[in-house]
């Protein structure tokens, strides 16, 4: 099986259980690994083969800009959505990383990864 990365995808978003969440937003970084069979599309060239990175990229900022109490609900969301483009998605493992998120205590970032 093959496996095209996407990683780094930074956005800004309002996901969170916190009121202020929802108002000041903040710092996301998205990993997105999608497991498929592109031999094919490797052997031919072919884009129309294989899943398009700017594909995967434009879906994941589409899906955060949509706000959520949880970055769980989040990652499913991409992925669903992801599988539904491309069908020829065997698996994917979605990485969301909350960038100094509101506990108490000093946290870089929290993060979720949801493999399915």
């Amino acid at each position: 099986m093959n496996v095209i990365q996407v990683h780094g995808i930074r956005t800004y978003a309002y996901h969170g259980c916190l009121e202020e969440e929802k108002i000041i937003g903040g710092n996301y970084i998205i990993d997105v690994d999608v497991f498929c069979d592109f031999k094919s599309a490797a052997i031919e060239d072919d884009l129309n083969k294989t899943i398009d990175y700017v594909d995967v990229k434009d879906i994941v900022v589409l899906e955060m800009k949509s706000p959520f109490k949880l970055i769980e609900t989040v990652a499913y969301n991409i992925i669903n959505h992801l599988k539904t483009k491309f069908i020829q998605i065997d698996k994917c493992r979605i990485k969301i990383k909350k960038i100094n998120p509101p506990i108490n205590g000093d946290v870089d970032f929290v993060s979720v990864i949801v493999e399915e």
